[in-house]
This record gives structure tokens, C-alpha cells and sequence, in this order.
């Protein structure tokens, strides 16, 4: 008898794995390994439904039998695909270029269950404050900036850099909740939300 979780998670990210605990999901993690180079003259709403379909299509190879759920998250400005700073430095230019502006943060989640494909995508846009030198150079240092789409994590210190956000916080960490529940409820999961 298999006592696998139903749900493969198709993402190393642990704020992933902590959304997707929340609406009582179980779920066994295997992260996908492939190209996350956008290509020239994609436009970021391809480009992170293309990351999401690549990364749940290389994970269902393996597992033909269980249903695959995989997101990707990009940081968008001014039309232009933000992914995750090279390096701390990369950062600190990344944090210092959404100061006091506006950016959207796109995921799209994709599920694949016995060769059927579906998406759902979420579109949030985020207003910024006027960040100084100093906030800038406090947050990147303390690590929290680093393995994160546009060089931040909502759900950390960064939360209060955000003046507006209009759409869905979750998607902003990385995995939009409702767009989620749609996907797995139309596999026939039943979800628990507290039964984590």
C-alpha cells in the first residue's frame, strides 16, 4: 500500500512549503533542476508561466502517478523580469531600484496530474516606500534579501517597505493561495485549511 503524500512540490523554496502547509495540504518536495534563464524578448507573464510549466513538466516525469503542483515568481519593473540578486551587492541596486515606485510581482502555478496541464496565474502590484542607503544596506545584510525574487521576502523585515499592494500577498511570498486551491480542488482534493 502507498502511503505517499498526494502532492508532489515541485520547489526547494521553504515559503512555499509553508503556504501550501496552510491550507492542509500534505505534500513530499522535490525540487525541479532546470534553466531559469528568461529568454530575449520574453515578456515576464511567458516567462513565468514557462518556469512554472518547466519545472511541474520535469517533476511529473518522475512521478506519472501523483499530482505535481509547481510555482515561479518574478519580481516585474517597468515591463522588465527581476529574478534573484547575483549577489548582495546585486541587492542592495535591486532594493535601491524599487524605492519609492511601484512594481508587480507575478506567480504562475501550474499542476499537472496524468498529463493534464493547468495554470493559474496572480498579478500583484506593490508600492514601495523611499528606502535610505542605511535600510538598504541593514536589510541586505542581514540575509534576508538573498534566494529571493527582486530582493526581498514580504513576509520578512522587507514587510515594511511596502506602503500599498494591491492583489494577493501570498502570491507576493511566492505561492498565491487562492489560485492554488482552485488547481487542487479541480484534481478532487479536498483541502483542510489548519489541518496542517
Amino acid at each position: 500500500m502507498d502511503f505517499s503524500p498526494p502532492i508532489i512540490l515541485a520547489s526547494s523554496s521553504p515559503r512555499r512549503a509553508e503556504l501550501l502547509a496552510q491550507i492542509g495540504v500534505s505534500f513530499q518536495v522535490v525540487a525541479a533542476d532546470i534553466d531559469e534563464t528568461p529568454r530575449e524578448g520574453e515578456a515576464a507573464i511567458d516567462y513565468v508561466q514557462r518556469m512554472a510549466e518547466e519545472k511541474v513538466t520535469a517533476v511529473a516525469a518522475l512521478f506519472s502517478d501523483r499530482i505535481v503542483l509547481a510555482a515561479d515568481t518574478s519580481v516585474i519593473v517597468d515591463g522588465e523580469i527581476w529574478g534573484k540578486p547575483l549577489s548582495r551587492q546585486h541587492a542592495k541596486v535591486m532594493l535601491a531600484g524599487l524605492s519609492d515606485r511601484n512594481h508587480q510581482v507575478m506567480t504562475a502555478v501550474a499542476v499537472h496530474r496524468g498529463g493534464c496541464l493547468e495554470f493559474q496565474l496572480s498579478v500583484t502590484d506593490v508600492a514601495f516606500a523611499a528606502l535610505t542607503t542605511a535600510e538598504i544596506g541593514t536589510y541586505v545584510d542581514s540575509g534576508d534579501a538573498d534566494d529571493k525574487a527582486g530582493a526581498y521576502g514580504i513576509q520578512g523585515a522587507a514587510g515594511c517597505f511596502v506602503k500599498h499592494l494591491s492583489g494577493s500577498y501570498s502570491g507576493v511570498m511566492g505561492l498565491p493561495l487562492y489560485e492554488t486551491a482552485v488547481l487542487l480542488r479541480k484534481t478532487g482534493m479536498t483541502l483542510e485549511p489548519g489541518n496542517e
